[in-house]
């Protein structure tokens, strides 16, 4: 009998008994490897078997965390049903767990709703840590390196000036065109790709895709991600509804994969292809005869369509928070027009502006710290049993690091929930390259790093620059003609994005609508 048709006639509460069962033999098996019967770092106790389910966060995890650390300390220990959690609560621990121990501390959970249901699994941030993981790794670190990202540095020029002229044809649609910037960004250095208009299908697979990873990129968002046999459940089983999201976000999965691959295989069959990581690592594969053509050709689809589901998705989010931050803080935004103006003497930025603009790079570095996009990241799994601390780490926890923790350390960072761009200048107005920079937490830790946060780094700066250059970004108006008071309301989601809010965004002067109408016409 199979397992599907075996689960099909049995109740959900023989599951159910049967995990329990497996729990506490799992707890036993683990003070078995506790030779020195250390003790468990501090947490929540919780009740038997089932731990800590009812205390675990409902919403925005990082600000319930940073609570319990008050209660805890820096590292939070807890278990649900079995599973057991460790929260790190400041960057010191993060750091000693995942820079000085990584070798330990670089694997991801099983997931089987995001890699096994919805076939993410080629996707870097969820891939188990191993010779995989390290093939996929560097094959994604040779076409976004450093020394490289400088090669897209036109295209990101290209596309955010074609932002500014959407922006001032129908500037209340600026979240659409802000997806539509980034969507046309990552496909273009991709797959050479030019989008046509924001319902390209393209771009719609890209936030259709990042919609079933916001769902599902929480460890637990779905039952089966605790209990791994319910993957077996049919689709027609009652209460299986997460199968027919997974069917449907699988064939997303597959689509975002393999449809603009194939496209840039036609182009390149046709001589009409342009230049991109796609056409490189093609023109890099073995013959068609090779034993290992498949597994490469495999490999360089899963590099390319990485870059364009994280890299998207991440710095779009960041912009929008920008957007945000400049209406409710328009000091910030009248320090950095005065210097983009002091520079630029009216015409628009270049990459090679950056570095005589050390308030635009506080203002990034700030964007990034304010309000993260990965307020907590992905968790990361002890591949054995650890002794840290003089506590006992059992093989398989997973350990959550609390980014926004970092970064709003108040004994690093004064009044760390304001937006203050300054705090990252010294008294010369230069950048202080001795404050801590946003890096060390908003892009991950350790091996897990996230590979493409310099050429992020570089989208963001060409945005906030750009834009502040020509528009001034003011609250909305109520129905008296009087600015209306916005806040900051954001999703607690895995990738966290600013709800929806709105704005006025008005060309600074006639001079700079000029400038905004032909920034592309001598391309």
């Amino acid at each position: 009998m199979s397992s599907a048709s075996f689960i099909s006639q049995y109740p959900y509460h023989l599951l159910v008994g049967c995990f329990l069962a497996i729990t506490l033999f799992k707890r036993l098996g683990a003070k078995k490897r506790n030779p020195n019967n250390l003790p468990y770092p501090p947490g929540p106790k919780g009740y038997p078997l089932i731990g800590s389910l009812f205390d675990m966060p409902k919403g925005k995890p990082w600000l319930e965390y940073h609570e319990w650390s008050k209660t805890y300390g820096d590292m939070i220990y807890f278990e649900v049903l079995g599973q057991p959690f460790l929260v790190l609560g400041s960057l010191e621990r993060a750091n000693d767990i995942f820079e000085k121990r990584s070798s330990n501390y670089s694997d991801r959970m099983r997931m089987p709703m995001i890699n096994e249901l919805m076939g993410h699994d080629g996707m870097l941030a969820f891939q188990r840590y191993g010779p995989v993981w390290k093939k996929h790794r560097r094959a994604f670190q040779e076409q976004f390196h450093p020394q490289v990202i400088g090669e897209y540095q036109p295209v990101h020029v290209r596309e955010v000036r074609a932002f500014l002229q959407r922006l001032l044809e129908t500037p209340k649609d600026f979240y659409r065109h802000i997806d539509q910037s980034f969507g046309a960004t990552i496909l273009k250095v991709a797959y050479g790709y030019t989008i046509q208009g924001h319902d390209d299908p393209l771009v719609l697979n890209i936030e259709d895709a990042m919609d079933g990873i916001k769902q599902a990129g929480h460890p637990g968002a779905f039952l089966v991600d605790l209990i791994p046999a319910m993957k077996y459940i049919p689709e027609w089983f009652p209460g299986a509804t997460f199968q027919k999201k997974a069917a449907r976000w699988r064939q997303i999965t597959q689509d975002m994969t393999n449809k603009p691959f194939e496209y840039v295989k036609e182009q390149m069959k046709n001589g009409t292809a342009i230049p991109c990581i796609s056409t490189k690592m093609i023109d890099q594969l073995p013959d068609e005869n090779d034993p290992s053509r498949a597994e490469q050709e495999q490999l360089a689809k899963r590099t390319a369509s990485a870059a364009y589901l994280a890299g998207a998705d991440s710095t779009l989010s960041a912009v929008k928070t920008f957007f945000l931050a400049m209406i409710l803080y328009p000091e910030a935004q009248r320090r950095a027009q005065e210097e983009l103006d002091s520079v630029l003497c009216g015409r628009l930025p270049e990459f090679s502006d950056r570095d005589s603009l050390p308030y635009i790079n506080a203002l990034v570095n700030e964007n990034l710290r304010w309000k993260l996009v990965t307020n907590v990241g992905f968790p990361h799994v002890a591949s054995q049993d650890d002794e840290y601390n003089g506590y006992f780490i059992p093989k398989g926890t997973l350990l959550i690091a609390n980014a926004w923790a970092a970064l709003h350390d108040p004994e690093v960072f004064e009044n760390p929930d304001e937006f203050l761009p300054e705090r990252y200048l010294d008294k010369d107005g230069q950048l202080d390259h001795s404050v801590r920079s946003p890096s060390v937490a908003a892009f991950g830790f350790g091996r897990r790093k996230c590979p493409g946060r310099h050429f992020s780094n570089d989208g963001l700066f060409m945005m906030i620059a750009s834009t502040l250059a020509v528009y001034n970004i003011l609250p909305p108006l109520d129905s008296n003609g009087k600015p209306c008071q916005l806040t900051a309301e954001f999703t607690s989601e895995v990738v966290s994005t600013p709800l929806p809010f709105e704005c006025r965004i008005v060309p600074r002067s006639s001079a700079a609508n000029t400038l905004i109408q032909d920034c592309l016409t001598f391309e």
